[in-house]
């Protein structure tokens, strides 16, 4: 590698201030199956064709990483962004760095931070500026509508700058020291296991099974819903996830699970088994 060819994978200001510029619609691509893996690629496309160019194996591998199930509150986004660009830096420079380790990194920042940033944003100042702009809206004040832009978007850009610029500054920094000490590894571990602990908390969260139908007679009859519960909460969420996990593995079209999950849900309640 020349010298020339060094400085052109070499991040700048500039660099990090387009991730923050293009995690702004970090939403607009939001879906059920990965929710912000749209977003998070787009967030970091332009710096993946610096580092690897625009018609390489490497810049096609970098897109795929990234169009990886991501979830995390939008202002906190462009800090895993700052992150994962000094490792993307890293692995174009050396040819021996763990490609593994950045999904592993996204991994453990995204759950932690989502439940951070939504209750900083979602759950405290998204209230309070609402409760300021209404009151002043109630009475017929232009400054409401502004108010609230003002309480909820300065917190929220000033994260964002300072975030990516931390986040880049944390990698190069102490990344290189993790993967020679041999702490990667673990790190990784505890990761997955992490990972896996936030993906059976969400599907406990987000995926509803509710059986009405009743078992016994009279005032002592249970629902066989209470009855499942009582063995071992929550199963009946997790075997409707491993179900889907099996079809998209299959590489069954989301079209078709969708459709069959509405008609099992739709005949089932019909009979009085769902509720």
């Amino acid at each position: 590698m020349t010298s020339n060819e060094g400085a052109d994978k070499k991040i700048t200001k500039k660099d990090l201030w387009q991730i923050l510029w293009r995690s702004l619609p970090m939403e607009f691509g939001w879906n059920y199956e990965r929710q912000m893996h749209l977003a998070f690629a787009h967030m970091m496309a332009p710096l993946m064709k610096k580092l690897y160019g625009d018609t390489t194996e490497a810049y096609t591998n970098s897109l795929e990483r990234h169009m990886e199930f991501f979830n995390c509150t939008p202002q906190i986004a462009p800090f895993i962004g700052g992150v994962v660009a000094s490792m993307e830096e890293s692995n174009a420079t050396n040819s021996n760095f763990d490609v593994s380790s950045i999904g592993a990194i996204k991994t453990a920042l995204m759950g932690p931070l989502s439940g951070i940033g939504d209750s900083i944003f979602i759950g405290t100042i998204r209230v309070i500026a609402t409760g300021l702009a209404t009151s002043l809206a109630a009475k017929g004040n232009v400054l409401g509508p502004i108010l609230f832009l003002l309480i909820y978007n300065i917190p929220g850009y000033l994260l964002r700058y300072f975030g990516v610029m931390y986040g880049y500054k944390l990698g190069v920094g102490y990344l290189t020291k993790i993967q020679e000490s041999g702490l990667m590894e673990s790190f990784k571990t505890a990761a997955s296991i992490l990972g896996v602990m936030v993906i059976g908390a969400m599907t406990n969260e987000m995926v509803s099974i509710n059986f009405v139908m009743k078992l016994g007679s009279g005032k002592s009859a249970e629902t066989l819903q209470s009855v499942i519960d009582s063995m071992i909460p929550g199963v009946m969420s997790l075997i409707v996830l491993y179900i889907f996990y099996v079809l998209n593995k299959r590489k069954v079209n989301v079209l078709w699970q969708i459709l069959g999950a509405a008609i099992i849900g739709i005949t089932l309640t019909w009979f009085g088994i769902l509720g």
